[in-house]
């Protein structure tokens, strides 16, 4: 499997941004991910502070 170019820190911030109305499609686009991407890190990190994400 490849390794994220995102570090587990980064992943909260772009999550962030869905919460703060960005539309979904233009976030995945700027950070060169898909949509199932995003929704999987949703699912898994959505609600969890930079600092809970890693590990």
């Amino acid at each position: 499997m490849k390794a994220s170019k995102l570090s587990d820190v980064q992943k909260p911030f772009i999550l962030k941004q869905g919460n703060d109305g960005v539309p979904v499609a233009d976030i995945c686009r700027k950070a060169g991910i898909s949509q199932a991407t995003y929704f999987n890190w949703k699912k898994k990190y959505d609600g969890l502070l930079p600092t809970e994400c890693a590990g």
